[in-house]
């Protein structure tokens, strides 16, 4: 008898935005002439920069002749881009990395999701609350959840709430946790933590032989001061952290497929006696067994991203993108609603009215005003009564929004 994991069977029945497109699916069967705006998912709609597109292009061209072909490249990515980011993303934050402590892969989603597998089953997680869904159902997966106990959340898994309440900044762990996720901007809040703030977790996880795992996704988004572009910023943290990045976000990498990984070589893990172990060799081992790497051409691709043509059109994208987020943060604040996220990160989290749930909140506006969000339980317990719409729409669709919330909604 072949047996299953059953660890798949304690998860929801449907990945979040498997029961949006469900939703979405059973209105438009109802209403097939509907011209719904869809803000839930984080997509990008923007093409991708032109730097990029010539780039690929040209690596297309070589992959045509015989003397410029490429076949299986290295599993942890080609020099010329690794260097790029070690010149382009950490050096002017004042960071040295080396070559070997950078991985090319095809998604943080990928990444932040794997990465739990160079982990033992026994560690104890913890999660910002509301998160990103990867970071749970992964460790799920892996035997480290326990049960789910609605609405509290998985039994094993410790949970840090971010709410109004405490200004969105999570609090240390009451009890000793091992693995620590931390996003920021945060995705779905869309706030962020300062460099002191961030600091009591990278003590924390010195102090306790903890790791912490830092989505920085949305770290080209930061438009203030004081907030970290990377957690190596802080002190101690290359002992402590491994940090993921992507260019889906960043230069409209999506469905291009490219992200990368920082594992430093001083960051361990330690065996049941209590040996240490670098996390960036079973990281290694990890990439070099299970993954062929990201395609040559795409890698050309997003090393385009560094030049200065390159560069400049990223910025132009992200401008795009945050004015978005300005129109709906602007719009929403002016209807009365209570806004977070919008300045640091191309989401807004909002608050439900009137003490709505975040499910019938999306029925709502999806049948009144024809707009799509995610709702906010959907990334955890402290996500109930909270609601994300994201900026990445085209700025037609934005506007087009924000004018049919202010009139179809009456609540």
């Amino acid at each position: 008898m072949i047996t299953i994991n059953e660890n798949y069977l304690k998860l929801p029945g449907v990945y979040l935005f498997s029961e949006i497109g469900r939703r979405i699916a059973r209105f438009k069967s109802g209403n097939p002439d509907a011209d719904i705006i869809n803000l839930g998912i984080g997509d990008v709609t923007r093409p991708l920069p032109l730097a990029a597109i010539k780039s690929m292009r040209q690596a297309v061209d070589e992959m045509a002749r015989p003397e410029t072909f490429r076949g299986y490249g290295p599993e942890q990515g080609y020099d010329f881009l690794i260097n790029s980011i070690i010149e382009h993303d950490y050096r002017p934050l004042g960071v040295e990395l080396e070559a070997d402590e950078i991985f090319i892969s095809d998604g943080s989603k990928c990444d932040t999701g794997n990465i739990q597998e160079i982990f033992g089953v026994d560690n104890v997680v913890a999660v910002t609350d509301p998160v990103y869904p990867v970071y749970v159902d992964t460790n799920v997966m892996a035997g480290r959840g326990g049960n789910l106990n609605p609405p509290a959340g998985f039994e094993k898994i410790v949970y840090l709430p971010c709410n109004v309440e405490n200004g969105f900044v999570p609090r240390l762990p009451g009890c000793r946790v091992d693995m620590i996720y931390l996003c920021y901007p945060n995705n779905p809040t869309g706030t962020t933590l300062s460099k002191a703030e961030l600091k009591k977790w990278v003590d924390y996880a010195r102090e306790n032989q903890s790791v912490i795992l830092y989505d920085a996704a949305y770290e080209a988004y930061i438009r203030e001061q004081d907030v970290p572009h990377s957690i190596y910023e802080i002190e101690g943290a290359m002992e402590v952290a491994i940090e993921f990045r992507s260019f889906s976000k960043t230069a409209g990498f999506t469905g291009t497929r490219c992200a990368y990984t920082v594992i430093p070589k001083r960051v361990m893990g330690y065996t049941a006696d209590g040996k240490a172990v670098s996390l960036n060799r079973l990281w290694t081992r990890r990439q070099t067994t299970k993954f062929n790497g990201v395609s040559y051409i795409v890698q050309r691709g997003a090393a385009a991203v560094y030049s200065p043509e390159g560069k400049k059109q990223v910025r132009e994208m992200i401008d795009y993108y945050m004015t978005n987020a300005s129109i709906i943060r602007n719009g929403l604040l002016g209807m009365g609603f209570q806004v977070f996220g919008g300045i640091n990160a191309p989401y807004i989290w909002l608050k439900t009215p009137d003490g709505i749930d975040s499910w019938t909140f999306f029925d709502k506006l999806l049948n009144d005003a024809r707009v799509v969000g995610t709702p906010g339980v959907g990334f955890g317990p402290s996500g109930e009564g909270y609601f994300r719409l994201t900026a990445f729409g085209t700025r037609e669709n934005t506007i087009k929004a924000v004018e049919r919330i202010k009139d179809g909604l009456r609540l």
